[in-house]
């Protein structure tokens, strides 16, 4: 019953499919509340796609993983331009969602639970500013790690984040000034999310300048092999894994 009050992002994918109806409130750890453009962007028809998400995805080749599809919008797409794709998220009624859209092969999975018992992929997409699931520098050199050992040698990952500082709201700047004196990257953000009486624990995003993440990169085995700017501070990169020399 506790895990179902904490869907909240389930429960508001559920209610836009079923009924068309629907909201989402991201709290911020400082008290922020902001709402969401809400569960119909996560529905939106490739048609209404930024022109940059739809170039990334041509990028898409072979088996693909879509870490937090959240109502399957991207799996679908890839889906039907004939890629295997496993949809995983850890909502459990997200999941259920995609089910009921047609994806073929999903799974209930959080991102750090990620292993080769899922064989190996093509390409991780990260779309929807899910890049920013890394939640912080150590994790995402963990998880790139974790990234290399399911894919294959000319492993892709197309992931969207926003960079943070294109923005010059007060209360944004404000809650970078309060990261970088708690020594956490400016663009880290500790968020949850709200649905009715349904409420996410809090988690961390990592939005980074495209500076940031290329230095991020840095030893990591991936690569940029190409940026792709968005709308309203997005922008979407196309990481390839560095090819080992041989002896």
């Amino acid at each position: 019953m506790l895990k179902d009050r904490q869907d909240a992002c389930g429960h508001e994918f559920l209610d836009y499919y079923e009924k068309r109806e629907g909201y989402e409130i991201v709290e911020r750890d400082d008290g922020y509340l902001d709402i969401s453009y809400g569960p119909a962007e996560y529905f939106k028809d490739p048609s209404h796609w930024q022109e940059s998400v739809l170039k990334a995805l041509t990028f898409a080749r072979g088996r693909v993983l879509d870490i937090g599809c959240g109502a399957g919008r991207h799996s679908l797409f890839l889906q039907q331009q004939g890629h295997d794709v496993l949809a995983i998220d850890n909502s459990p009624l997200a999941i259920k969602v995609c089910q009921l859209r047609g994806v073929r092969k999903t799974q209930v999975l959080p991102i750090t639970k990620l292993s080769k018992q899922l064989g190996i992929f093509n390409t991780i997409i990260m779309m929807g500013n899910n890049l920013a699931l890394f939640g912080s520098i150590k994790r995402a050199k963990w998880l790139l790690k974790r990234f290399s050992n399911i894919t294959s040698d000319n492993g892709l990952i197309i992931g969207q984040i926003l960079d943070p500082y294109q923005t010059d709201k007060p209360e944004h700047l404000e809650y970078q000034n309060l990261n970088r004196s708690r020594n956490r990257m400016p663009g880290q953000v500790r968020i949850r999310i709200r649905y009715k009486n349904f409420i996410t624990p809090y988690f961390d995003y990592l939005f980074l300048s495209r500076e940031e993440l290329t230095h991020l990169l840095e030893d990591s085995g991936w690569f940029i092999k190409q940026h792709i700017d968005g709308l309203n501070g997005t922008y979407t990169v196309i990481l390839e894994k560095v090819q080992k020399v041989a002896a």
